[in-house]
């Protein structure tokens, strides 16, 4: 089997270094230019924005035999049109950057789609290549899960952002908190998120939320105000 990934990016990145690290025969390229003259795949492998995926799909054309997979959390299978029989849905769930690859990949869950048996046996196979957590979804649930995943992610590492600006003009270094998030991150392998939350809102310490709001800006006593009453909603 060989597989082009079509783009360049975080995720093409860290899916090309997973496949090889297999002994898997992979090929990047770019999804901006020379997309009438791909390579010959066995799988073609769509990891580029949301935005871009119809257009960039639409460029590819003369391999309807082959298996067409892109990797949006959001986008459907429908995407692919009658000129790609064989087509579903390839979406690891994981942050991906360009310069960390990860190298264990096999702890990565993937979660799939696909049009037929054979095809679904085809997506399921490529999978297992490079992760031991392989999952067939639909299109309800995965849109679902890239939702929660941006709350887990995305808005965490936000939080992460806005604390290392709150300690900026102090002699504390931002890796002084890094005990408190790697415990933090620990706890919900052992407890709930609602059982680990913590803090001045799940306590409902009045004083000590005031005094913290006096010492935000506007923009930050937004946050922080928006955060602790929805802390204090699920008491």
């Amino acid at each position: 089997m060989n597989i082009v990934i079509i783009g360049q990016g975080n995720v093409a990145t860290n899916l090309d270094y997973a496949f090889r690290k297999q002994g898997v025969a992979c090929q990047m390229v770019s999804s901006r230019e020379g997309l009438d003259q791909l390579p010959a795949a066995n799988v073609y492998i769509y990891a580029v924005r949301d935005e871009a995926l119809p257009s960039v799909v639409a460029q590819v054309v003369g391999v309807e035999k082959s298996l067409h997979l892109h990797t949006s959390g959001t986008m459907p299978i429908t995407i692919f049109g009658e000129d790609k029989p064989h087509a579903g849905v390839f979406y690891p769930f994981q942050t991906f950057s360009k310069t960390r690859v990860i190298e264990d990949f096999s702890t990565v869950p993937i979660f799939f789609e696909a049009r037929g048996i054979d095809d679904i046996s085809a997506v399921y196979t490529l999978a297992l290549a490079i992760t031991n957590h392989v999952f067939e979804t639909t299109q309800h649930d995965r849109e679902r899960l890239h939702v929660a995943g941006v709350y887990a992610c995305n808005f965490t590492n936000l939080m992460y952002t806005m604390a290392a600006e709150l300690l900026q003009n102090t002699h504390i270094p931002f890796k002084a908190l890094l005990p408190l998030i790697d415990e933090t991150s620990a706890k919900i392998h052992a407890l709930s998120p609602r059982e680990a939350q913590t803090g001045p809102a799940r306590r409902g310490d009045e004083n000590v939320i005031a005094h913290h709001l006096s010492l935000l800006t506007e923009e930050q006593s937004a946050v922080y105000q928006l955060l602790s009453d929805e802390i204090r909603r699920r008491r």
